[in-house]
Protein backbone atom coordinates (compact mmCIF):
# COMPACT_ATOMS: atom_id res chain seq x y z
CA UNK A 1 0.00 0.00 0.00
CA UNK A 2 3.07 2.31 0.87
CA UNK A 3 4.32 1.83 -2.46
CA UNK A 4 1.24 2.29 -4.22
CA UNK A 5 0.61 6.02 -2.53
CA UNK A 6 4.24 6.42 -3.63
CA UNK A 7 3.99 6.04 -7.00
CA UNK A 8 0.48 7.34 -7.19
CA UNK A 9 1.36 10.89 -5.50
CA UNK A 10 4.46 11.08 -7.50
CA UNK A 11 3.45 10.19 -11.07
CA UNK A 12 -0.16 11.06 -11.12
CA UNK A 13 0.73 14.62 -10.24
CA UNK A 14 3.48 14.76 -13.30
CA UNK A 15 0.75 13.92 -15.94
CA UNK A 16 1.79 15.19 -19.00
CA UNK A 17 6.15 15.73 -18.34
CA UNK A 18 7.03 14.97 -21.94
CA UNK A 19 9.57 12.58 -23.15
CA UNK A 20 12.20 15.51 -23.74
CA UNK A 21 15.18 13.39 -24.45
CA UNK A 22 13.60 12.19 -27.82
CA UNK A 23 12.52 15.56 -28.78
CA UNK A 24 14.52 18.36 -31.14
CA UNK A 25 12.47 20.57 -29.76
CA UNK A 26 14.29 23.68 -26.97
CA UNK A 27 13.23 23.89 -23.69
CA UNK A 28 9.60 25.86 -23.27
CA UNK A 29 8.48 29.00 -21.06
CA UNK A 30 4.99 28.80 -19.85
CA UNK A 31 4.11 32.65 -19.63
CA UNK A 32 1.05 33.90 -17.05
CA UNK A 33 -1.23 36.31 -18.33
CA UNK A 34 -5.00 36.79 -19.59
CA UNK A 35 -5.31 34.44 -22.25
CA UNK A 36 -5.82 35.76 -25.63
CA UNK A 37 -7.63 35.26 -28.73
CA UNK A 38 -7.09 32.68 -30.85
CA UNK A 39 -5.27 32.83 -34.08
CA UNK A 40 -7.55 33.26 -36.99
CA UNK A 41 -4.96 31.95 -39.63
CA UNK A 42 -5.88 32.23 -42.93
CA UNK A 43 -4.97 28.94 -45.12
CA UNK A 44 -6.69 25.65 -45.51
CA UNK A 45 -7.70 23.44 -42.43
CA UNK A 46 -5.90 20.06 -41.92
CA UNK A 47 -7.62 17.55 -39.89
CA UNK A 48 -5.72 16.17 -37.16
CA UNK A 49 -5.21 12.21 -37.60
CA UNK A 50 -5.87 11.00 -34.22
CA UNK A 51 -3.53 7.39 -35.09
CA UNK A 52 -0.75 9.32 -36.24
CA UNK A 53 -0.62 12.07 -33.41
CA UNK A 54 0.50 11.31 -29.53
CA UNK A 55 0.83 13.06 -26.31
CA UNK A 56 3.31 11.94 -24.50
CA UNK A 57 4.38 12.70 -20.34
CA UNK A 58 7.47 12.66 -18.56
CA UNK A 59 7.57 12.73 -14.67
CA UNK A 60 10.94 13.31 -12.54
CA UNK A 61 11.59 13.93 -8.92
CA UNK A 62 14.11 12.76 -6.34
CA UNK A 63 15.11 9.26 -7.18
CA UNK A 64 12.79 8.14 -9.37
CA UNK A 65 10.63 8.85 -12.75
CA UNK A 66 7.28 7.91 -14.59
CA UNK A 67 5.97 8.19 -18.11
CA UNK A 68 3.17 7.12 -20.33
CA UNK A 69 1.05 8.48 -23.07
CA UNK A 70 -2.66 10.30 -23.84
CA UNK A 71 -4.27 10.47 -26.97
CA UNK A 72 -5.71 13.28 -28.74
CA UNK A 73 -9.20 13.48 -29.27
CA UNK A 74 -9.86 15.66 -32.30
CA UNK A 75 -8.28 19.20 -33.73
CA UNK A 76 -7.13 20.93 -36.85
CA UNK A 77 -3.77 22.93 -38.03
CA UNK A 78 -4.55 25.97 -39.86
CA UNK A 79 -2.19 25.93 -43.38
CA UNK A 80 -1.12 28.86 -45.90
CA UNK A 81 0.95 27.14 -48.68
CA UNK A 82 3.78 26.21 -46.84
CA UNK A 83 3.42 27.89 -43.68
CA UNK A 84 1.42 26.88 -40.41
CA UNK A 85 -1.04 30.23 -39.37
CA UNK A 86 -2.89 28.52 -36.51
CA UNK A 87 -4.42 25.46 -34.98
CA UNK A 88 -6.68 23.78 -32.10
CA UNK A 89 -5.85 20.06 -30.56
CA UNK A 90 -7.96 18.53 -27.90
CA UNK A 91 -6.81 15.97 -25.74
CA UNK A 92 -8.80 12.96 -24.05
CA UNK A 93 -8.07 13.04 -20.36
CA UNK A 94 -9.84 9.50 -20.30
CA UNK A 95 -7.02 8.12 -22.02
CA UNK A 96 -4.12 8.64 -19.36
CA UNK A 97 -1.45 5.60 -19.42
CA UNK A 98 1.83 4.47 -17.91
CA UNK A 99 4.40 3.20 -19.57
CA UNK A 100 6.61 2.43 -17.22
CA UNK A 101 4.93 0.20 -14.40
CA UNK A 102 5.23 -3.28 -15.42
CA UNK A 103 3.25 -4.54 -12.59
CA UNK A 104 -0.08 -4.25 -13.85
CA UNK A 105 -1.66 -3.78 -10.47
CA UNK A 106 0.33 -0.82 -9.54
CA UNK A 107 0.20 0.60 -12.80
CA UNK A 108 -3.64 0.37 -12.89
CA UNK A 109 -3.88 2.01 -9.30
CA UNK A 110 -1.72 4.68 -10.61
CA UNK A 111 -3.85 5.69 -13.34
CA UNK A 112 -6.48 5.50 -11.28
CA UNK A 113 -5.26 8.22 -9.27
CA UNK A 114 -4.04 10.00 -12.25
CA UNK A 115 -8.17 10.19 -13.73
CA UNK A 116 -9.59 10.82 -9.86
CA UNK A 117 -10.62 14.30 -8.32
CA UNK A 118 -6.83 14.26 -6.55
CA UNK A 119 -5.55 15.05 -9.95
CA UNK A 120 -7.21 15.92 -13.07
CA UNK A 121 -10.94 14.66 -12.34
CA UNK A 122 -11.69 13.27 -15.88
CA UNK A 123 -15.05 12.76 -14.93
CA UNK A 124 -15.56 16.33 -14.83
CA UNK A 125 -12.74 17.60 -16.89
CA UNK A 126 -12.99 15.17 -19.87
CA UNK A 127 -10.54 16.98 -22.36
CA UNK A 128 -7.73 19.71 -22.16
CA UNK A 129 -7.47 21.59 -25.21
CA UNK A 130 -4.57 23.52 -26.46
CA UNK A 131 -5.22 26.58 -28.84
CA UNK A 132 -3.03 28.56 -31.04
CA UNK A 133 -2.83 32.52 -30.45
CA UNK A 134 -0.02 33.73 -32.28
CA UNK A 135 2.25 32.19 -34.58
CA UNK A 136 5.77 33.26 -36.27
CA UNK A 137 8.34 31.51 -38.12
CA UNK A 138 12.03 31.64 -36.76
CA UNK A 139 14.73 32.72 -39.57
CA UNK A 140 17.06 30.74 -41.20
CA UNK A 141 16.25 27.63 -38.51
CA UNK A 142 19.10 24.77 -39.37
CA UNK A 143 16.73 21.18 -40.96
CA UNK A 144 14.96 19.29 -37.86
CA UNK A 145 15.84 22.77 -35.52
CA UNK A 146 12.36 24.32 -34.52
CA UNK A 147 11.61 26.44 -37.35
CA UNK A 148 8.44 28.16 -35.49
CA UNK A 149 7.80 30.63 -32.13
CA UNK A 150 4.33 29.41 -31.52
CA UNK A 151 2.42 30.96 -28.31
CA UNK A 152 -1.57 30.12 -27.89
CA UNK A 153 -3.93 28.72 -24.42
CA UNK A 154 -3.34 25.79 -22.38
CA UNK A 155 -6.51 24.95 -20.68
CA UNK A 156 -6.68 22.27 -18.02
CA UNK A 157 -9.68 21.51 -15.40
CA UNK A 158 -11.01 24.71 -17.20
CA UNK A 159 -7.96 26.90 -16.52
CA UNK A 160 -6.54 28.89 -19.14
CA UNK A 161 -2.82 29.87 -19.21
CA UNK A 162 -0.70 31.03 -21.78
CA UNK A 163 2.07 29.23 -23.48
CA UNK A 164 4.90 29.69 -25.65
CA UNK A 165 7.66 27.71 -26.97
CA UNK A 166 9.36 26.54 -30.04
CA UNK A 167 8.74 23.92 -32.73
CA UNK A 168 9.30 21.82 -34.95
CA UNK A 169 6.55 22.17 -38.19
CA UNK A 170 6.90 20.44 -41.29
CA UNK A 171 4.14 20.58 -44.44
CA UNK A 172 4.84 18.30 -47.33
CA UNK A 173 2.00 17.08 -50.28
CA UNK A 174 -0.49 17.76 -47.98
CA UNK A 175 0.35 16.80 -44.55
CA UNK A 176 1.08 18.35 -41.84
CA UNK A 177 3.85 17.45 -38.40
CA UNK A 178 4.16 19.70 -36.10
CA UNK A 179 6.73 19.01 -32.68
CA UNK A 180 6.88 20.35 -29.35
CA UNK A 181 7.89 20.51 -25.66
CA UNK A 182 5.25 22.60 -23.76
CA UNK A 183 6.80 23.43 -19.64
CA UNK A 184 3.65 24.62 -18.17
CA UNK A 185 3.32 25.01 -13.86
CA UNK A 186 0.63 22.49 -13.10
CA UNK A 187 -0.26 24.41 -9.71
CA UNK A 188 -1.46 26.65 -12.37
CA UNK A 189 -4.37 24.23 -12.95
CA UNK A 190 -5.09 23.16 -9.90
CA UNK A 191 -3.23 20.67 -9.13
CA UNK A 192 -1.84 20.37 -6.13
CA UNK A 193 -1.14 17.29 -4.96
CA UNK A 194 2.35 16.94 -3.42
CA UNK A 195 3.10 20.21 -4.66
CA UNK A 196 7.20 21.19 -3.31
CA UNK A 197 5.57 24.80 -3.45
CA UNK A 198 2.59 24.36 -0.88
CA UNK A 199 4.38 20.91 0.81
CA UNK A 200 7.80 22.12 1.49
CA UNK A 201 8.30 20.12 4.44
CA UNK A 202 7.84 16.79 2.11
CA UNK A 203 11.15 17.47 0.81
CA UNK A 204 12.63 14.63 -1.66
CA UNK A 205 9.02 12.93 -1.91
CA UNK A 206 7.71 16.74 -2.77
CA UNK A 207 6.76 16.86 -6.98
CA UNK A 208 8.24 19.62 -8.86
CA UNK A 209 5.39 21.86 -9.76
CA UNK A 210 6.70 22.15 -13.45
CA UNK A 211 5.80 19.34 -15.95
CA UNK A 212 6.19 19.12 -19.39
CA UNK A 213 3.32 17.95 -22.86
CA UNK A 214 5.32 16.95 -25.76
CA UNK A 215 3.14 16.82 -28.60
CA UNK A 216 3.61 15.27 -32.12
CA UNK A 217 0.85 15.67 -34.06
CA UNK A 218 0.06 14.93 -37.98
CA UNK A 219 -2.63 16.28 -40.02
CA UNK A 220 -3.44 16.25 -43.57
CA UNK A 221 -6.45 17.69 -45.60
Amino acid sequence: MKRTAIYASFAAALFFTACSSESNTAETTAVTSEAPAAATGEGETYQIAQDQSSVKWHGTKVGGEHMGEIKVQSGELTVNGDQLTGGKIVIDMNTITNTDLEDAEYNGKLVGHLKSDDFFGVETYPTATFEITSIAPIADAAAGAPNYNVEGNLTIKEKTEVVSFPAVVSVDNGTVNAKADVKVDRSKYDVRYGSETLLGELGDKAIADEFTITFDVTAAK
